[in-house]
């Protein structure tokens, strides 16, 4: 009965926007601790990088695959197993006193950010009908998404600053624990593909490999240096491994990924658009933090508190996205959100040298630009798709912007690092403009596929 099926859908979206804002969170919430950490458990500073370069590696290797474990094994068991090892590696995390604890934790809570973020995306995507009903709970997931990231610096510096940096690990624990105990009660488990069940272990091992020596080669490049032997190494086998995947796959029975999948140009728009959009975000969280912090010398409370509004503003695009698609349509929406945040990094170009400025108000343009374009590539990219493939389209999309962001988070530091040479505002400038460019290609690939969508009319006839 209607009446009946609203309070449980109801329900499982909350919970699965739950254990969304709690893995994105987390992308954030230790940023801020590192500090800390690096002085209690005497880390050198490129050993306590390992604390986030183990997540990223950990949780972009294996989204590919956790997503297609959700569509074959059933994605409520998935996401209720994915939450157990994420909040249990967070107490380890929590607990530990041994850096090398420390870094395993964390490269297990990757894992279980891999197995929870595909299969929350295809519970959304499967649990509701195509049409407003999903794009309404994909705007809400966006929503929570882009308050989440920016909560955690705020979060993250209120933990630090009051407790300690342990506490930036252990507030998952309960929740995570709790939303794993009641998911069998609010989440209606939907179908799994139907056939043998099996996994694509050659796939899965060559994928997971592709990814994780792409994100330890992009994050690890400022830190041994881009003609290092490490980091050239690792980006070879990527490319070895992602031919070798490729060829797997056009002749495996039931692969991983059908290469015919690749052929729908709403995945292909998609993925490219959340690739561009980690990139933009990834990057200028890290240079707006390390900007505040090291030219206008503010604590990293403040510092989360000046980025806040572009979270806020997130969240709110998240509430009236959907309706704005419906006036619009969600490719030109996407044209909009792009060109929005191109605006705000080009103002951005204009960081000023001291104290705080109206100019950092553009975050705000930023969030709206970054909130609507992590809607709109999840609702293009998953329209179309059978059920049996949502869990997969989740894992690309998510993949996709991890590694953007894995290439942000290293490439715009070393702009401003190169341009600046340690010190004043014109790499943070510069490393703005290369944002910029990232949103401008965003903005062409958006038109391109609202072109392509527009229905070719019939001559009139003669």
């Amino acid at each position: 009965m209607p009446t009946a099926a609203a309070p449980n859908r109801t329900g499982n979206l909350a919970l699965i926007l739950v254990a969304a804002f709690m893995v994105v969170l987390d992308f954030s919430i230790v940023n801020v601790a590192l500090p800390s950490i690096e002085r209690e458990l005497s880390m050198a500073q490129a050993q306590v990088q390992w604390v986030v370069t183990g997540y990223a590696i950990a949780f972009g290797g294996l989204l590919i695959l956790g997503g297609r474990a959700a569509d074959l094994l059933g994605r409520r068991r998935m996401f209720i197993l994915g939450l157990i090892v994420f909040s249990l590696a967070s107490l380890a995390g929590g607990l530990a006193q041994d850096p090398v604890l420390l870094i395993a934790a964390r490269v297990i809570q990757g894992a279980g950010a891999a197995i929870v973020a595909p299969a929350a995306l295809s519970l959304i995507t499967t649990g509701f009908p195509e049409g407003p009903a999903r794009t309404r709970a994909i705007g809400l997931y966006g929503a929570i998404s882009s308050v989440g990231f920016v909560a955690g610096q705020v979060l993250g510096g209120v933990l630090v600053q009051l407790t300690s940096w342990r506490a930036v690990f252990l507030v998952n624990v309960p929740v995570g624990l709790v939303a794993a105990a009641i998911a069998p009660m609010l989440i209606h488990d939907t179908p799994r593909t139907t056939g043998s069940h099996k996994l694509d272990i050659r796939g899965a091992l060559l994928i997971t490999a592709t990814v994780a020596l792409a994100v330890f080669a992009v994050s690890q490049g400022t830190q041994f240096g881009w003609t290092s032997p490490v980091v050239i190494a690792a980006a070879i086998v990527a490319t070895v491994t992602a031919v070798a995947f490729t060829r797997a796959e056009t002749r495996h029975p039931e692969p991983l990924v059908r290469p015919g999948l690749m052929h729908k140009q709403g995945l292909r728009n998609g993925t490219a658009l959340a690739f561009l959009l980690g990139l933009w975000n990834g990057g200028e969280m890290l240079v707006m933090s390390l900007y505040l912090q090291q030219v206008l010398h503010e604590s990293p409370l403040i510092t989360g508190l000046v980025i806040a509004p572009q979270g806020i503003v997130g969240f709110t695009f998240g509430l009236l996205g959907p309706r704005m698609a419906r006036r619009m349509g969600v490719r030109r929406l996407l044209v909009v959100t792009g060109a929005a945040a191109a605006l705000g990094f080009a103002v951005l170009t204009r960081l000023p040298a001291v104290g705080y400025s109206p100019v950092l108000l553009m975050v705000m343009l930023i969030g709206f630009g970054t909130a609507g374009t992590a809607f709109g590539s999840i609702v293009i990219a998953s329209r179309g798709m059978a059920d049996a493939d949502q869990g997969l389209v989740g894992g690309m999309i998510n993949t996709s912007r991890q590694i953007g962001a894995a290439v942000g988070a290293a490439l715009l530091p070393a702009i401003a690092e190169s341009v600046s040479h340690g010190g004043g505002v014109s790499g943070y400038r510069a490393a703005m403009f290369a944002a910029t460019l990232a949103a401008l290609l965003a903005t062409a690939v958006a038109w391109h596929a609202a072109r392509a969508a527009q229905p070719v009319r019939s001559p009139a006839p003669a």
